[in-house]
Parts: structure tokens; C-alpha cells; sequence
């Protein structure tokens, strides 16, 4: 049982949890386009960027079951932060160690390794994240409390890539991180003098892998709930060469510098910071599965808008649209699934929705990473255009 917040105080307590989620995202996004970047450019091998996104991704998946049981148990303020201070501590470890590392070769293994650590982290945090939303907030206004979330983390977003690309450009890899461990460190400060709802120990007795089959047999069993998850880890899988290939395609196609895939970065936050805000003043539509399917359908455009681009200022144009239309998927999946799951089971679910994400996007990069050194990228982002198409087609078959 959770104990919700009153109508005084919730305003204020949302805000303060959104704050203190944003300020460690920051410093994370920031590494992560670090990461990406640094091995874009030294190696420009589709092969490598997969094992990374791999590495970041795949421990996620295998944690977001345990991670979405505990959030259904225990405390979420207490997991949110005991995670961010994992990930803080191996941040900072990696941090002290860099300047001994005598090759790239060893950084490279170093950064594949605070990957996998971050990783685990992130599978932990999420559901626990996403389960206490419907709790801070009255079941009216999650659709745009949701989009306000969407639109303070695109923000965030829009605004780490800038400053990854100046403290790169300026100064080391190694000052990122410890951008990562000062946003980290405020970020659980805020969260620790928050009150956030309490929640009672349950099911003690019952254990994990049951609760991990009693999840997923919910999840599925229900068939509004599955097929939206089903959509979800479709549309993971095929958006993975134009959304998280991109900074590939740019260095291939238009120009391999970090002022090139900064600026790519920034429109593609600046398209998601305006489909939240849109999504918070508007609230979508009544029916959230029309919502869903309107973004589904655009993306499916953009993607291949993206594919047969000739040129680097209309890719810019037709990401911004693609990055609006992302905002919509992501933001009616995570109200449909609070608005439709039961209180007792939101953690299981949203722990298997990240298992969904960490699953399918390093499944789509084992695949279209060593795809693409071997076929265009461009046809690659038209055949998942396409086939996002289809994906549509069986969200409104009733």
C-alpha cells in the first residue's frame, strides 16, 4: 500500500522529484554523448558502436525485472537513490583511473566496463521512477504531467550535448565525468530531504522469480497492456537506425566533426522539448491509443524522410519533426500503462517496459550495427520506415 500525496503539497513534491531527476540526467547525458562520440570518431566502426550500446543497454534488460519487482516492495526514493550512487561511485572510480590507462585500446575496455555498471543502475532506477508518478500525481493530469516530464528531460537533453561538445572541444574526455559526479551528487541531495508517498513491505514471503512470473503473466494476460508493450519493443527495434545511429549516418554522410553531431543532437532535444510542451499544454487525445498510433505514424514518415535526404540542413528538419513524434510514442506508452495497470503490479510492469527498451535496442544495434558497415545506412533507415508503418497497422486492428 502507498500512502499518496495530498492536494497541498503534490505540485510542489512533483516538481522537486522531476528537478532531482533531471540534474543526474544531465550529467549522464552528457557522458553517455561523450562515450558515443569518442568512439564514433576514433573508430567510425558501426561494429564498435553496437558493442557499446550493447554494453549500455543489455544489463539494463536482464536488471529491469529485479528492478521492476523491487519497485512493487520496497521504497522507490530509497532504490532511485541507491542506484544513482552506484552509478556516482563508478563514475568517479573511473575518473581517478584514466589518466593510468596507456592506450586506447584500455580506455575503450574502461568505458565498456562503467557501461555495463551504469546500465545495471539505469534497470534498477527506472521502474522505480516510473511506478511513483501516478502516486505524486492525480490520474487527470498524468498525460500532462507527463509531458512536462518529457519536456524538462528534453531540455536537459538539448542542453548536454552543447556543453558535452564544448568540454570536449576545450578540455578531456575526463572532464565530463566529473560534470557527471557534481549533477549526481545534487541530484540525490534534492531527493533526500523530498518526501515521496511511503510504501509498506509486501509479499515478503513470495519469491522474486514467482513476482517476476506473476508480472509478466499480468502484462500479457491483459490484452490492452500487452499489445501496448508489444508495439513498444517493436518500435524500439526499428527506430534504432534512425534514432541511435544517427551521429553514424552524420559522420558518414555530412561531416565527421563534433560540431556536426552537436548540432544534430540539439535539433533532435529541440524536437522533443517541443512535442512535451505540446503534449503538456494539449494532453492528447481522450483515446491514448490514437495518440499513439498519430506518433507511430509520423515517425514511420520521418524515418524515411531521414533515409533519402540529400541534404545535411533537410535532415536537420525532417530529425526535428522524427524527435517530436518520439516524444508522443514514449509519452502516451507511459500513461497508458499507469492509467491501465494495477497499483500492486506498476513496478513489474514498467520494470518489464524497460526490459522491452534495453532488449530490443541492442538487439536492433547487434543488427543494424554490423549491417550497416556492410549496406547504406540511408536504405536501412527506408526499410525500418517502412516496416514502422506496419506496426501501426496491427496498434488499431482491434
Amino acid at each position: 500500500m502507498i500512502i499518496k500525496q495530498t492536494k497541498n503539497n503534490w505540485k510542489r513534491n512533483t516538481t522537486l522529484f522531476l528537478m532531482s531527476q533531471c540534474i543526474t540526467l544531465f550529467g549522464s547525458m552528457i557522458v553517455q554523448m561523450s562515450i558515443i562520440w569518442y568512439v564514433t570518431l576514433k573508430t567510425s566502426s558501426g561494429t564498435w558502436v553496437a558493442a557499446f550500446t550493447i554494453c549500455s543497454y543489455l544489463p539494463q534488460f536482464l536488471t529491469s525485472f529485479l528492478g521492476g519487482v523491487w519497485a512493487d516492495r520496497y521504497s522507490h526514493k530509497n532504490l532511485i537513490i541507491l542506484s544513482d550512487t552506484v552509478i556516482m561511485l563508478a563514475t568517479f572510480i573511473m575518473f581517478l583511473v584514466i589518466p593510468m590507462m596507456s592506450s586506447d585500446v584500455i580506455l575503450l575496455s574502461g568505458l565498456l566496463g562503467i557501461s555495463i555498471i551504469r546500465s545495471i543502475g539505469a534497470g534498477v532506477q527506472t521502474p522505480a521512477v516510473n511506478a511513483v508518478i501516478p502516486y505524486l500525481v492525480p490520474e487527470e493530469y498524468l498525460m500532462k504531467y507527463n509531458g512536462i516530464n518529457a519536456t524538462m528531460q528534453s531540455i536537459v537533453q538539448f542542453a548536454s550535448p552543447a556543453v558535452a561538445g564544448v568540454v570536449l572541444s576545450a578540455g578531456t574526455f575526463r572532464s565530463t565525468l566529473l560534470i557527471d559526479i557534481l549533477t549526481a551528487f545534487v541530484g540525490i541531495g534534492i531527493l533526500f530531504f523530498l518526501r515521496l508517498p511511503v510504501k509498506s513491505v509486501t509479499n515478503e514471503a513470495v519469491s522474486i522469480l514467482e513476482d517476476i512470473k506473476a508480472g509478466i503473466c499480468y502484462s500479457f494476460s491483459d490484452k490492452n497492456i500487452g499489445k501496448i508493450l508489444i508495439v513498444y519493443g517493436m518500435f524500439i527495434f526499428l527506430c534504432v537506425p534512425a534514432g541511435f545511429m544517427s551521429a553514424l549516418l552524420v559522420s558518414r554522410a555530412y561531416g565527421d566533426t563534433y560540431w556536426y553531431l552537436t548540432a544534430t543532437e540539439l535539433i533532435g532535444f529541440a524536437g522533443m522539448t517541443l512535442g512535451g510542451i505540446l503534449i503538456g499544454i494539449w494532453g492528447g487525445f481522450p483515446n491514448r491509443v490514437k495518440t499513439l498510433a498519430v506518433g507511430l505514424s509520423a515517425l514511420s514518415i520521418m524515418t524515411v524522410g531521414m533515409g533519402i535526404s540529400p541534404y545535411f540542413l533537410l535532415y536537420l528538419v525532417i530529425m526535428f519533426l522524427y524527435s517530436i513524434a518520439l516524444t508522443m510514442i514514449q509519452t502516451s506508452t507511459t500513461t497508458i500503462i499507469q492509467e491501465k495497470a494495477d497499483e500492486s503490479m506498476q513496478g513489474r510492469v514498467f520494470g518489464l517496459m524497460g526490459a522491452m527498451y534495453s532488449g530490443f535496442l541492442p538487439a536492433g544495434m547487434a543488427v543494424f550495427g554490423p549491417l550497416s558497415d556492410i549496406f547504406p545506412l540511408r536504405w536501412i533507415m527506408v526499410g525500418t520506415g517502412i516496416a514502422l508503418a506496419f506496426v501501426v497497422i496491427y496498434l488499431t486492428i482491434e
